[in-house]
């Protein structure tokens, strides 16, 4: 398995010096990804699996004869707003008022929220969302594995990449969001409650992303898979890849069918989606 890093964050997987010419760039990207498919003959493994590169290098593997695969994520993109109000400006009517509705649900809770970064965030406040996480995982019958040294480790060799998302009611922390942040995009990874507000979700994970973004001059907020519900806040589909290659040719000839059905379904649905655009017609 390609996926460095373990997360679904799309990037490149197949690590070239950017300073050379292209077409030495190109060769090189050429003998790794071939490289790769000779291991795994020669290790005898029955497959191969690079998650989540750059179209450019989907396409290499394509080349090579590996099977590929399209999914989709949701993502905001910042077309240089200067605040959430500009963002909204490019919102139809209907789809406006609702996302001030849901906000003003959350001045009526008598919540407050706190974007922390950095030295800003304590062991305490990881103490609060590694509790938020479990409850999360808990919940959906997911797999906990993250443990909470996970968490201190993060914010001690990374703690300007992290962007904590902390939810108080009447002091007490009751909710949190983790992202982190990239070069230009934010990228929302875990979310937890330990209450139950209206709206909570929609405003942690999704507007304070788009108000941070907004902020700090990021162009991209990836809110990552799941949920035409993200349509209707301004996180639109866009596609992601992944390469396969399969040693034996029975599974991989059903594989290879069953991908081009899914192709299908995901474009037909990506265009369904963006036809539900939430932002105004452009003439």
């Amino acid at each position: 398995l390609c996926a460095v890093p373990f997360t679904p964050a799309t990037g490149r997987r197949l690590l070239v010096r950017r300073d050379l010419p292209a077409t030495v760039q190109d060769e090189l990207a050429h003998a790794l990804a071939q490289a790769m498919v000779t291991l795994g003959e020669r290790l005898g493994v029955s497959s191969l699996h690079i998650t989540f590169p750059t179209n450019d290098e989907w396409q290499k593997f394509g080349n090579l004869g590996l099977l590929q695969r399209v999914g989709q994520q949701f993502h905001w993109q910042n077309r240089d707003y200067d605040n959430f109000d500009g963002f909204l400006s490019d919102l139809t009517s209907r789809k406006r008022k609702a996302i001030r509705k849901e906000r003003a649900a959350i001045a009526d809770h008598g919540l407050t929220i706190n974007c922390l970064t950095g030295n800003d965030i304590s062991e305490g406040h990881w103490d609060y969302f590694y509790r938020f996480y479990r409850d999360t995982t808990d919940k959906k019958w997911g797999q906990n594995y993250l443990n909470r040294e996970f968490f201190s480790l993060l914010g001690d060799r990374m703690g300007e990449s992290v962007v904590l998302v902390m939810v108080e009611k009447a002091g007490q922390p009751v909710a949190g969001a983790l992202n982190l942040k990239g070069g230009d995009t934010l990228f929302g990874r875990n979310w937890g409650c330990n209450a139950d507000f209206k709206f909570l979700h929609f405003e942690t994970c999704y507007y304070q992303a788009i108000d941070y973004a907004i902020a700090n001059g990021l162009t991209w907020v990836e809110a990552g898979a799941q949920g035409p519900h993200k349509v209707q806040r301004g996180y639109l589909p866009r596609p992601t890849y992944s390469a396969h290659w399969i040693a034996d040719q029975g599974l991989r000839s059903a594989i290879e069918r069953f991908l081009g059905d899914e192709r299908r379904d995901i474009e037909h649905e990506m265009q369904f989606l963006a036809a539900r655009s939430p932002f105004k017609k452009m003439d």
